[in-house]
């Protein structure tokens, strides 16, 4: 499952959270994000139950992507007792991506 964060939501869904946590931070008119997106779909299925997944619009939450300094989209942190751990930045394989996400999880 694939969760939405926002400003309003995100200290109890990801700072407050047991489980490390996926944030895709993208916007709606991003190429790069729309490759991306089938991809962070098919790892919260995938690590479902291990690793929490969603998305942050940053057109809508710039506050949050200010405060993690996204500066350039896709980026995707992985927090993990409510701080980042681990950024990826741009498109990536999928094997990549899901090498650095079970290093996470070890």
């Amino acid at each position: 499952m694939e969760y939405k964060f926002t400003m309003a939501n995100f200290e109890e869904e990801v700072l407050n959270e047991e489980l490390p946590v996926l944030v895709d931070f993208y916007a709606d008119w991003c190429g790069p994000c729309k490759v991306m997106a089938p991809v962070v779909e098919q790892f919260a299925e995938e690590f479902e139950g291990r690793l929490k997944v969603g998305k942050c619009n940053i057109d809508n939450n710039m506050a949050l992507a200010q405060k993690y300094r996204v500066l350039s989209i896709p980026t995707f942190i992985i927090f993990k007792d409510g701080k980042p751990s681990t950024t990826i930045i741009g498109t990536v394989s999928m094997d990549e991506f899901r090498e650095k996400i079970e290093q996470e999880l070890e």
